[in-house]
């Protein structure tokens, strides 16, 4: 009775038994972090809990000093550091699949996995560049040629993948590789597709890429320090160290640093400014007006606050409003990303999905909660920030026929006269 509590407790059922015995019985092992000998020496004093406190800390401030560095690289750095974090996430979850599937030996399941990891990319990445060099793929002949069947060469190379596994069944192991494929797929549906949600909110603007990362990288230290000092009452079963103290200390933490940090960062126009490619020097550019998002504007502070803050009015970028939107959402939601991870790992009875960072575990337990964020903010511009374009519309209408080209400026000059706008422009 005891041992069928335990399992109940793990969320085990007698599905879950049987899968066990399909999967070749005994679960992938725990992994460990591989603490570095000078850090062990160091800290040998201490007690494990002081231990792995100093070792979290001292790794932290070196993936913050790692992230400053790559921000002052420029954005070409950052979308190829996007792409290798996302390349290392997958294989993480990918080979947790695979100590379980390669039992029988069944062939061209780890050939597949990375086969359908460039298909998708090049899928997700060639809409991208045809979307944002618009310009120099119209310039470039083998370019244009890729661009205008790209839709199509994509659904063929994954129709060879999808044959190549129907070719790989092995009789009595059909259900196992079925739920190798389905493995394949989620994988790059939670990994693949964020992080070319971050690529995208990068190109509107480095603000959108590094206030969001760093409002969730904030949340987690905070929440944390808090539950490390006054923790005491359990959060979720799934995370038995998360706190109600960490998670409530983190959120008003965080709501904070959004404040500051946008505050400092709606001050350049680095980071404000979409990145945009030039043609004539084929490189970055993040140079523009900036919007009225980025520019100071007083507000009325609620009659009942004014008495407490002495104020009546407040200067901030608008900006600032939307930033506690983004730490709200990577503070309280955001965390759900980390449990989702926690109950993953449980399922397979691991610690962590690798030992890459000691203290820390593998990359995807650093960026578990970082994917759910990258959808929201690509969500939230595309709901209540962007609007229509006009250099891509110019640059598209450059790209037509003159009679084509002709035909839209008539139909525009008959509706601009219509709605009398014509005659006060020439004016």
């Amino acid at each position: 009775q005891e041992s069928e509590s335990e399992n109940k407790l793990d969320g085990e059922t007698a599905s879950d038994s049987e899968s066990k015995s399909e999967f070749g019985g005994s679960p992938p092992v725990p992994t460990s972090d591989d603490t570095p000998e000078v850090l062990n020496r160091a800290l040998s004093n201490l007690s494990s809990r002081w231990k792995n406190w100093w070792v979290r800390g001292i790794l932290t401030l070196a993936m913050i000093t790692f992230f400053f560095i790559i921000i002052y690289l420029g954005p070409m750095v950052l979308m190829t550091i996007v792409m290798c974090v996302q390349i290392k996430c997958f294989h993480e979850i990918i080979t947790i699949g695979y100590n379980v599937y390669h039992s029988y030996d069944l062939p061209w399941f780890r050939t597949l996995s990375w086969y359908f990891l460039l298909c998708v990319n090049y899928f997700f990445y060639g809409e991208t560049v045809t979307d944002y060099f618009f310009t120099l793929v119209q310039r470039e002949e083998p370019l244009r040629i890729l661009s205008k069947y790209h839709r199509f060469i994509s659904f063929a190379l994954y129709l060879t993948g999808f044959c190549m596994f129907v070719l790989s069944l092995v009789k009595k192991h059909y259900r196992l590789q079925f739920y190798m494929f389905g493995w394949t797929h989620v994988t790059l549906l939670i990994v693949v597709t964020q992080s070319h949600l971050i690529i995208h909110n990068l190109f509107e603007g480095m603000i959108w890429f590094i206030v969001p990362i760093s409002c969730v990288i904030c949340n987690d230290i905070m929440a944390y320090m808090f539950g490390f000092f006054f923790g005491r009452t359990p959060l979720i079963k799934l995370s038995p160290k998360k706190t109600w103290e960490g998670f409530i200390g983190g959120f008003f933490a965080t709501v904070l640093f959004g404040l500051l940090l946008s505050y400092v960062m709606s001050g350049y126009r680095c980071f404000t400014c979409p990145v945009e490619f030039n043609n004539d020097t084929n490189s970055f550019t993040v140079d523009c007006e900036p919007s009225e998002l980025f520019q100071l504007q007083e507000y009325n502070i609620p009659t009942v606050l004014q008495s407490v803050v002495g104020w009546k009015t407040v200067r901030m970028y608008p900006f600032q409003i939307h930033s506690i939107a983004l730490s709200t959402f990577a503070s309280l939601i955001g965390p759900f990303g980390g449990f989702f991870a926690s109950g993953f790992k449980r399922a397979f009875k691991i610690k962590d999905f690798a030992n890459t960072i000691p203290g820390h575990g593998g990359i995807m337990d650093r960026f578990d909660c970082q994917y759910l964020m990258a959808t929201f903010v690509n969500v939230y511009i595309a709901s209540f920030i962007r609007g229509p374009n006009p250099s891509k519309l110019i640059q598209q209408f450059l790209t037509l026929r003159p009679d084509q080209q002709l035909h839209i400026f008539n139909t525009l000059k008959a509706h601009l006269l219509d709605k009398g706008m014509l005659g006060s422009l020439e004016d």
